[in-house]
């Protein structure tokens, strides 16, 4: 069930996360076994990696699902405003205080979730006072009384709480405090089995957006299962939908993949020979110019450069056109 909170809502359940992989069946059912319970959770993991996706999934499925589910980036708000952000204020609290105040995050979330995202960038002033709303179940608004609120905490993190502790950037009272169910989504890397269920999934999802039904060749998914998508499952979705967008035919082909993946895929030569960086350079533009079908708007986005640039470069390495559809 979602909120009816405008803006507030958890639009994903467990049946939206994509994962045939051993590791991801047995992250869908803790999650589902703890969803049930008011206890504080902590989930780790790599950036990319679904971590709000699956403290959606949680409170979708938990005792306050017909309440609000508010997500705050810790690391997204700054430093200066991080107090009335999350514990809002009252009129009159500071210079430029709006008449009527202005409830905070945690107000909000009363009588559903609040998601944590990356709790290890909180200030530690911040995390004093997080610490003291678990305790006591109640929040102050700056210039304001005590307000009771009665909300489920999940807090995320891509960084080693453990080793922030031991630096002083993190209290350990509070890192106990949210730490009572901790759950880590391993990266995509380690779960090669989802590269497949995802891709497919993601193939699927944008063949439908399209109306064209695409497939990908078994030397493409190949190339996928090689990598080590340091940016996980956001990394992959962002190149299935690339790779679709330049796909001519209804078949994803290795070429159709960017090329910064297939140079870290591709096997080097036996014996490799040494080649200087304007050889390196003028390859790596003749292969894009020559997947974009000499689509010189098309090859500039993909090398990143523009237009004018580019054509510029051919010149330079004298990289024939007069078989290619040139287009300025």
């Amino acid at each position: 069930m979602q909120s009816s909170n405008h803006g507030m809502e958890a639009r994903y359940t467990f049946e939206d996360i994509i994962g045939s992989s051993r590791e991801m069946q047995e992250i869908k059912k803790q999650a589902s076994l703890v969803a049930g319970s008011d206890s504080s959770i902590l989930i780790t993991g790599d950036s990319g990696t679904g971590k709000e996706l699956l403290a959606q999934a949680i409170h979708n499925q938990s005792m306050c699902s017909a309440g609000p589910f508010v997500a705050v980036n810790c690391g997204a708000i700054p430093r200066e405003l991080v107090e009335s952000e999350l514990f809002g204020y009252e009129y009159g609290a500071f210079t430029g205080a709006r008449q009527g105040g202005n409830p905070g995050k945690f107000e909000l979330a009363s009588g559903g979730t609040i998601f944590l995202d990356e709790i290890g960038e909180m200030p530690p002033d911040m995390q004093v006072r997080l610490l003291r709303v678990l305790q006591e179940k109640q929040i102050s608004r700056i210039g304001g009384a005590f307000i009771p609120v009665d909300i489920r905490v999940i807090a995320a993190t891509n960084k080693d709480l453990s080793r922030e502790m031991t630096k002083g950037n993190f209290r350990a009272d509070l890192f106990w405090r949210i730490n009572v169910i901790h759950i880590n989504i391993p990266p995509l890397v380690q779960r090669k089995d989802d590269i497949i269920t995802l891709t497919n999934h993601f193939i699927d999802k944008h063949s439908a957006l399209r109306g064209v039904k695409y497939r990908i060749d078994p030397k493409a998914m190949n190339v996928l299962i090689s990598y080590d998508w340091p940016g996980n499952v956001r990394e992959l979705e962002n190149t299935i939908e690339r790779a679709v967008s330049f796909c001519p035919a209804s078949t994803i082909l290795p070429d159709q993949l960017p090329l910064y993946i297939l140079s870290k895929t591709r096997k080097p030569a036996k014996k490799p020979r040494a080649v200087t960086i304007k050889e390196a350079e003028r390859e790596v533009i003749h292969e894009a110019v020559k997947q974009c079908s000499g689509n010189i708007t098309k090859a500039a986005s993909v090398l990143g450069i523009s237009r004018k640039t580019l054509y510029s470069k051919m010149m330079e390495y004298n990289i024939p056109n007069n078989k290619m559809r040139i287009i300025k």
